[in-house]
């Protein structure tokens, strides 16, 4: 998986459109190869993001959890953290 798209699922408030949007440009980016397609392409890869985004929503829209909602804030600070760990100079 691309490792910047994100876990959206079981956040408060919900993930947004524009964060659905963008883990599906991260996706179809990942598996064409390309960050840019070319001329050709365009339109192709344009839809398959929308599709994806799509089917996202859909997804996120359905699943069900027992788990408390994860605050954005909190998760946030705790990759922080992560990152610190992992690249500090020793």
């Amino acid at each position: 998986m691309c490792r910047n798209i994100r876990p959206l699922n079981n956040f408060e408030p919900p993930a947004t459109s524009d964060e659905v949007r963008a883990a599906a440009l991260q996706y179809v980016r990942k598996v064409s190869g390309t960050t840019r397609p070319s001329a050709a392409n365009e339109a192709a890869f344009q839809r398959a993001v929308d599709e994806i985004a799509h089917i996202t929503a859909h997804l996120l829209d359905d699943l069900v959890t027992t788990a408390p909602p994860k605050d954005r804030e909190t998760e946030a600070a705790k990759a922080r953290a992560r990152a610190q760990q992992r690249y500090a100079r020793t």
